[in-house]
């Protein structure tokens, strides 16, 4: 992993930024405005493509150098003149060095007719780390990517499609190491055919390199104190030219569902609920099916869950995804209530003992102080407000969530019908639609299904082999006392502890690997209460935790559902035997090359075993189980999107021989 580095600015007398590291500016001194829209709305003919697009489409726009946000906004304000109800906006930009919040709010307010735009993109620019960060707007109408590292590492992640690029940054003499072939190559793969680019330079080396990429350049006259600037098409890739490696083909994006756009979603927790939010906020149709009477009904409906980031310092896949997911989640909450629906208090983990101690030194040293930092351990006594045996890993953005205020959200948005009391026990298909039955009863068809009910998945014929397991928790809640009321961050050890909400702490959780049984137990409750003391003697004596009887305490128990690599699975489903037919070649030499394709169970996904991550990693996994459905630009990496595929455990058993 790579620390994030802000980008240092200098600011000139009339207030605009300047780049300290590369001494050039983020927009024209004279007329930014005008530029950004001559250059890059204009050559890529935004006001008619936007005009264009039917109630159902989207255009995706990619960027090279995010900087003060001028073109995204810019974008935004001409698509919400021009299109239609309905269109969506994807923006998807890269950026090395973002600017601070700080400065991000001093540059735009150099815009006031850019004020409705620029207020939303500052209500959700935080919790903006390493990796692609997702942030959404006017209910999904409009989303933008922020890809935050250099591009050349960046975009050969990105899997999607790139309608109009906005090829920006600093000037090629200023910053050479982005204006290269191999950027202009990565351009030319994500691009869409017809796909279009603008950029303010007119230099005649970028012009012949552009060119070579596959795209037909051309000069146009410039504005202001630009003569000209560039502008062209993408006409096709090179022949002389290496073709990009396709994607895997059990990775390869199933064929996209035609007719009616209505889904089923089957459990309405964490998962389920998420995924029906990104697939409404598209203009689906989505029955959410739920066995329970209401949402948040099994583990996601705990009074509160931790946004506890367990990260690697090695970047591997997992932790990509929780940076990634962290942020996402950490700006949908935005939208609920403070206090009563989740609390920003910050999270701290302790250093309970040598080994954790060192692990939590090399996190320091491997990301942004803004994500976690170490606190010794007066420091950490003052955050917490208690005392405690330690320091430890704080984590400033993190807090806990009342994950079933969270569900009823995204439950709640148009284009969902909540269908309680459902429990769907068999899918048949039936001419390209899925039928959910409850047996003898047609609960309700469409030509997609996403599978979100945790281990419950494996009572269907398609998901039954998914290597899911069930690990029983409990936890114990515990009355607030005057003297607990001092409790200001959420603590964890070995356990967790949450400042009071409505009158309670949640302490937690227990692990079971082998009960089937959700009935609350007094050992237990006795175990959460050892977690504890272990957190913080002082705690436990202000909840006169010591005093209560275990046989008395109120608490609940639910099942997390968690996979072999502890990644979540989430993506489309192939039909299991026909798979090992289709790659069966693999048994004898993993390194073969197939390009069969995959036999996809078209319609079918999944969005499951988000262990005790699911307030990280669910609501993510729901933008990129729509992403798959619309064939957009994946929110993750491709890499992370491929180590939670539901076919890579099938992939492996054949690798293995099995």
């Amino acid at each position: 992993m790579t620390t994030i580095q802000h980008a240092q600015l200098d600011w000139d007398e009339n207030g605009n930024p300047i780049s300290r590291a590369f001494a050039d500016v983020y927009f024209s001194n004279e007329s930014g405005l005008a530029e950004t829209r001559h250059v890059f709305l204009t050559q890529n003919d935004l006001h008619a493509r936007f005009g264009a697009l039917p109630a159902d489409g989207r255009l995706v726009i990619g960027e090279t150098g995010f900087g003060t946000g001028l073109n995204f906004l810019c974008a935004w304000q001409l698509f919400e003149a021009c299109a239609t109800p309905g269109a969506r906006l994807q923006f998807v930009s890269v950026e090395k060095f973002p600017l601070s919040r700080t400065d991000l709010e001093r540059a735009l307010n150099l815009w006031p007719e850019l004020k409705t735009f620029a207020d939303q993109l500052l209500g959700q620019y935080l919790a903006i780390h390493e990796g692609f960060q997702r942030l959404v707007f006017d209910s999904g109408r409009v989303t933008l990517t922020l890809l935050i590292g250099d591009a050349l590492q960046m975009l050969p992640q990105l899997d999607g499609q790139i309608d109009a690029w906005f090829l920006d940054g600093f000037a090629p003499s200023k910053n050479p190491e982005m204006w290269t072939p191999e950027l202009f190559a990565e351009l030319a793969r994500l691009a869409a055919p017809g796909s279009t680019i603008g950029t303010f330079t007119s230099t005649g080396w970028v012009r012949r390199a552009l060119n070579a990429a596959g795209f037909k350049m051309k000069r146009v006259p410039g504005i202001g104190h630009k003569w000209e600037v560039l502008k062209g098409t993408f006409v096709g890739w090179p022949e002389e030219v290496a073709t990009p490696t396709p994607a895997k083909p059990w990775f390869a994006r199933p064929r996209l569902p035609t007719g009616e756009r209505k889904a089923l979603v089957i459990g309405a927790g964490l998962a389920g609920c998420a995924t029906a939010a990104s697939l409404a906020a598209r203009g689906w149709q989505v029955s959410l099916l739920e066995r329970h009477e209401d949402v948040a009904q099994e583990a996601s409906g705990n009074p509160q869950g931790v946004l506890y980031l367990k990260l690697s310092a090695h970047g591997t896949a997992l932790s990509q995804l929780i940076l990634s997911g962290f942020g996402h989640t950490r700006r949908l909450l935005e939208r609920l209530e403070r206090g009563v629906d989740w609390g920003d208090c910050g999270v701290l983990q302790l250093a309970f003992d040598e080994k954790e101690g060192e692990r939590q030194a090399q996190l320091a040293q491997a990301f942004s102080p803004e994500l976690l930092h170490v606190l010794v351990k007066t420091d950490a006594e003052a955050r917490a407000g208690v005392a405690l045996d330690s320091g430890g890993l704080f984590y400033p953005e993190g807090g806990w969530v009342h994950p079933p205020a969270l569900c009823r959200h995204q439950a709640g948005m148009a284009n969902i019908r909540l269908m309680a009391h459902n429990d769907v026990i068999e899918l048949r298909r039936e001419d390209d639609i899925w039928q959910a039955w409850d047996g003898e009863r047609l609960l309700a068809s469409a030509a997609v299904v996403v599978l979100a009910g945790a281990a419950e998945i494996k009572r269907f014929a398609a998901s039954a082999d998914l290597p899911l397991k069930r690990i029983r928790g409990q936890i114990t809640r515990l009355p607030e006392t005057e003297a607990s009321q001092s409790l200001s961050t959420v603590v964890c050890a070995e356990g967790y502890v949450a400042p009071g909400r409505l009158g309670e702490h949640t302490l937690g959780a227990s692990f079971d690997f082998k009960s089937d049984d959700l009935t609350p137990t007094v050992a237990e409750h006795q175990g959460n209460l050892e977690l504890l003391r272990e957190i913080s003697t002082d705690l436990t004596e202000r909840l006169q935790a010591n005093e209560l009887p275990a046989e008395q305490l109120q608490g609940r128990a639910a099942f997390r559902c968690t996979s072999p690599d502890y990644l979540p699975i989430v993506g489309p489903l192939a039909d299991r035997r026909a798979f090992l037919e289709a790659y069966a070649a693999l048994r004898k030499d993993a390194r073969q090359i197939l390009q069969t394709e995959c036999p996809w169970l078209d319609g079918l996904y999944v969005n499951s075993g988000h262990g005790s991550r699911g307030l990280i990693t669910a609501p993510l996994s729901g933008e990129l189980i729509a992403a798959w459905l619309d064939n957009e630009p994946l929110p993750l990496p491709r890499s992370v999107a491929e180590a939670c595929h539901p076919n890579r455990f099938v992939l492996r058993s054949l690798i293995r021989g099995k």
